[in-house]
């Protein structure tokens, strides 16, 4: 063993922040308390690699690639960096604490219970090593444990939820960035960003959604300026709208954390109470918000959200044989519903799907083709740039009717009169189904009823250049309420 030289100074004592869905420098709480220790920090992003995570769909991995871009940089500007590293957190986050002494790690809270069992066993093993681990909320307005019923029990319907949400102690107002860090010496054995092998390359398909969107916390912050200032302004009814930009397309951005939902809920409240935003589309937009936690108090409470129907009355239901050209069709926007189709080609080009146009698209895998939701649930976790483990799930449960506080599993999307009703002159679906752009827009929504000169005049062959409807609606809505009908509970029509 080398004795040490006593001129030599001692390694100071470092803080680790190890960043995961908090990709931002604002209202980061675990960043903050590291600074404020006053020791050098050593910030870190870790793709982890366990078997017990679910790994992470192509969109979001090339949204990552960019996001952590940008948070780099942003760091740099301030006096810090960010390490990478892949693999196991707990074997990563222990092995730095051999190569240099640390004080303490700090990270924000994840609510999946997979997640929780890495952070649980990393605490303990850090406390063996008498180093103190902090976690902070960065992620949500309130903790899924705080949110609870009069006698304590979790809720299970949005509205109470949120009622009792609401009623309690308000959020925690935003912090501030830190004007600098002081940055602990970079660690041997980090890979380079490009290492972690983010992106997409043969093929790279990546084009539309690169051009569609501004990774990193200034694109975050751009776009809740540009929603306040624009968007939010008849958001009550135009939310429901893809061929007006009227939703704040905010969701990816909070997903990675680029910028919190603290940030969002109190400039929307300081909006609506300047009378800058109408108070009514304000309250409509922050009860999205409320969803959002309504989501990850659901995921808290059944982790499974993903893979189980939280009803299990609905394990019983009588799918459809499988059958992969459906599927397939669905996929690539070729079910001759052109409303369907144009948001599953939104979804592939821009890694993005319009809210509504979601619903729409998922009631018809579920309920028109009878394919299990989770097969959707994991189409949209890939192709998704906000794909995230809470709202994915509770979302695609809502519309299958197996979920908390579900739509009625009898409400079956007409995807006709869904299309002529919120995208009334046909401009969503010409945008992304070019095949039917000169089309009239009487016929947009069912070009098989437009008449043959029609057709021939919009340059359509319909079979060659459009496909037929994959299913007829009213035998598919038939046969759905059949199923249903079979889980021997009482049904209405709406």
């Amino acid at each position: 063993m080398r004795m040490p030289d006593m001129n030599e100074k001692a390694t100071p004592p470092c803080v680790i922040v190890w960043f995961r869905n908090d990709l931002r420098l604002s209202d980061q709480p675990a960043l903050m308390a590291a600074v404020a220790s006053g020791l050098p920090v050593l910030c870190i992003y870790i793709l982890e690699t366990s078997d017990s995570l679910r790994p992470l769909g192509g969109a979001a991995k090339f949204w990552l690639h960019k996001s952590l871009a940008s948070l780099d940089a942003d760091l740099q500007k301030i006096g810090g960096s960010l390490n990478y590293f892949r693999g196991d957190a707990r074997d990563i986050i222990l092995r730095i604490a051999e190569d240099r002494p640390v004080a303490q790690v700090h990270w924000c809270r994840r609510y999946g219970a997979a997640e929780r069992e890495i952070d649980s066993a990393l605490k303990t093993a850090l406390k063996d090593k008498s180093i103190d681990a902090h976690s902070h909320n960065g992620h949500l307005l309130y903790e899924p444990w705080q949110v609870r019923s009069k006698i304590g029990e979790p809720f299970k319907v949005f509205t109470p939820f949120w009622r009792a949400a609401r009623s309690g102690e308000p959020p925690a107002p935003p912090l501030p960035a830190p004007v600098h860090v002081e940055s602990a010496s970079p660690v041997a054995g980090a890979l380079t960003l490009e290492q972690l092998g983010l992106k997409p390359t043969q093929p790279d398909w990546s084009g539309g959604i690169d051009a569609e969107w501004t990774p990193g916390e200034r694109g975050a912050a751009d776009r809740l300026t540009f929603f306040l200032s624009h968007g939010v302004h008849g958001y009550g009814e135009g939310r429901n709208r893809p061929d007006l930009p009227s939703t704040s397309r905010l969701s990816p951005h909070l997903r990675f954390g680029e910028i919190s939902v603290r940030q969002v809920f109190q400039a929307a409240q300081r909006a609506g109470e300047a009378g800058d935003a109408p108070v009514y589309d304000v309250d409509k937009f922050i009860s999205e918000i409320g969803w959002r936690e309504f989501s990850y108090a659901l995921l808290y409470q059944f982790p499974h959200l993903a893979e189980r129907n939280f009803q299990a009355r609905f394990d019983a239901f009588p799918w459809a044989a499988p059958d992969s050209a459906a599927l397939k069709a669905w996929q690539r926007g070729q079910t001759g519903y052109p409303i369907v189709d144009a948001g599953m080609r939104e979804l592939w080009q821009t890694g993005y799907m319009h809210n509504r146009v979601r619903m729409i698209a998922a009631s018809f895998l579920i309920k028109h083709l009878m394919v299990p939701w989770q097969i959707g649930e994991a189409w949209f976790w890939d192709t998704l740039v906000d794909a995230d483990s809470a709202n994915n799930a509770a979302s695609w449960q809502w519309v299958a009717g197996s979920g908390a506080d579900a739509a009625p599993y009898f409400r079956i999307f007409n995807p006709i009169l869904q299309g002529e009703k919120f995208d009334p002159d046909g401009l969503y679906v010409k945008k992304y189904v070019p095949e039917l752009a000169h089309l009239d827009a009487r016929y947009i929504h069912k070009p098989w009823t437009a008449p043959a000169l029609n057709l021939s005049a919009a340059g359509i062959i319909l079979g060659k250049t459009y496909p037929h409807p994959l299913i007829d609606h009213d035998f598919a809505r038939k046969r759905a309420l059949d199923a249903f009908q079979s889980l021997n509970t009482s049904l209405a029509d709406v």
